[in-house]
């Protein structure tokens, strides 16, 4: 990439794309085009190109954006992987092993040896660093919800793609750029037991920036060097006054999040939330549907998105804030896992996001209390033990 260059590459110009603050935002909603611009500046990368990944296979996907960092690493550009060692279990060694001989640094995130090397066996191997952010010169920050992993194989005449779920991806341009960059390189020194600066008071408790526009980046995880992930959802929601519309693959909110969604509703705010009519994780989808009835009481809207897998991490308040990143509204990202989340403050991506929301509407079913009442005992039953386990899925 030349300096100063920060042309989106020429298959994604079609895609939706958003200016907010001096930045420009490039939506991505599925992994083909992702995949395809991410390795084209990546192989434009003339400085560095720092990856921070929960799930990194060998495969179509994995294998292409490997390539293309074991390049510009034998090119003398300072590459960096820090991928989490439970996201990447499958992954083989070789795999690692090739990036690294070609230059690329590399560190595992909490990985058994680590675990039992400090004795810390659960503590370790239960905090996952689930955060998706790509860094690369001066230039392009990547954040979102997809993992660089392609899920159906490869397509013929197709680019390498991450399969058919449905995702939000963000690649952005401009100032906040910088933002990005800092909290990779703090995730870094602290994945290598470095001291790291201690963040301002208003960030660790998650306060929404004023102004007419603005983008702000949240390094979410647990212990006082993080802000916590449910309270700036929990401001958000809380200070919503029309309309919230949630787009999350595993949506099981616990705590003040959970209390302040039906204290908006209460106040007469519409909520509309969009979650995956086949999951993957069939005990997250349990656990979810066991809250069915409780939202459907409050005239909650849940959809079902009966396509293909849902694996966004949206949420749209009042047609002026959009969060966006690797953050689900459950248990473990909001209170365990390491996650990145970007707060926006924008009309324009609102729409955006509303435009992308309305998408998947069209393809999801409506749940009904009748569809819930018909559910047999011992539906119940599993999806009641399901919830019981909420804290740890």
């Amino acid at each position: 990439m030349q300096p100063g260059d920060s042309t989106p590459p020429n298959h994604a110009r079609q895609l939706r794309q958003v200016t907010v603050a001096g930045n420009t935002l490039q939506i991505y909603v599925q992994s083909p085009p992702l995949i395809a611009s991410l390795i084209e500046d990546i192989r434009r990368a003339r400085r560095r190109v720092w990856v921070e990944i929960y799930i990194f296979l060998p495969d179509a996907a994995g294998r292409a954006v490997a390539e293309a960092l074991k390049e510009r690493a034998r090119a003398g550009v300072d590459v960096r992987v820090l991928y989490d060692a439970i996201g990447c279990q499958t992954t083989s060694f070789g795999f690692f092993s090739d990036l690294e001989r070609a230059g690329v640094r590399l560190h595992a995130y909490h990985s058994l040896w680590e675990a039992l090397r400090r004795f810390s066996l659960f503590r370790i191997l239960n905090r996952r660093n689930h955060r998706k952010l790509v860094i690369v010169d001066d230039e392009v920050a990547y954040f979102g919800g997809m993992n660089l992993t392609d899920l159906s194989g490869p397509t013929a005449g197709q680019p390498p793609s991450s399969g058919g779920w449905c995702d939000v991806h963000v690649r952005l341009t401009g100032p906040q750029q910088a933002e990005g960059a800092l909290s990779f390189e703090r995730s870094w020194r602290r994945a290598h037991g470095e001291a790291i600066p201690r963040r301002p008071r208003a960030y660790r408790l998650g306060l929404p920036a004023a102004g007419e526009e603005s983008i702000q980046f949240f390094d979410s995880g647990p212990g006082p060097g993080y802000s916590r992930a449910s309270r700036v959802f929990t401001r958000l929601i809380r200070n919503a006054r029309r309309t919230i519309t949630l787009s999350m693959a595993y949506f099981i909110p616990v705590g003040r999040v959970m209390l302040e969604l039906l204290k908006a509703r209460r106040r007469g705010v519409h909520i509309r939330i969009i979650v995956p009519g086949n999951s993957d994780v069939k005990l997250a989808q349990w656990a979810t549907q066991h809250l069915y009835q409780v939202l459907l009481r409050r005239r909650i809207g849940i959809f079902e998105r009966s396509a293909e897998m849902l694996h966004s991490k949206v949420m749209v308040v009042d047609n002026r804030w959009t969060v966006l990143g690797s953050c689900n509204l459950d248990a473990r990202s909001l209170w365990i896992n390491l996650e990145f989340l970007a707060v926006v403050h924008s009309r324009a991506l609102a729409r955006t996001m509303n435009e992308v929301c309305r998408d998947e509407l069209r393809q999801s079913r409506r749940v009904t209390m009748r569809a819930c009442l018909r559910r047999t005992f011992w539906q119940r039953l599993v999806r009641r033990m399901a919830w019981s386990l909420r804290w740890w899925l």
